[in-house]
């Protein structure tokens, strides 16, 4: 049996998947994983390869999925962005970004929701 936060996550992947598709991305990955973390999806748009965590929150009562992410988060991030880049040298060649989808009743879009430059190692 599923817990039911996972089952939550999946939904809510499933929904920014959904969003994300009915805009035109198309999708490169989801789920990838590696040493330094997981990537919830990976989708492109002509041009740009992105990144995107998402994040669902019950109630934005304790703030929204993305004020929950972490400077440790987005380091993770990056390393697995990274990863995937080198197992992928294919599409290294597109712009880069990364995006936040926050998920509570609505959908809470943060395009270019931090860069390399935000974050230094």
């Amino acid at each position: 049996m599923t817990a039911p936060h996972i089952l939550s996550g999946n939904n809510a992947e499933d929904a920014a998947l959904g969003f994300l598709l009915a805009r035109g991305f198309i999708l490169v990955a989801r789920n990838f994983r590696c040493k330094a973390g997981e990537l919830d999806l990976i989708v492109k748009d002509p041009g740009t390869l992105v990144f995107v965590e998402v994040r669902y929150r019950q109630n934005a009562s304790r703030g929204t999925g993305a004020e929950t992410i972490t400077r440790s988060k987005m380091a993770k991030l990056i390393k697995a962005a990274q990863f995937f880049l080198q197992k992928n040298p294919g599409q290294g060649h597109l712009d880069c970004r990364f995006d936040v989808i926050s998920i509570t009743t609505d959908i809470d879009w943060i395009q270019n929701a931090f860069t390399l430059d935000d974050h230094h190692f």
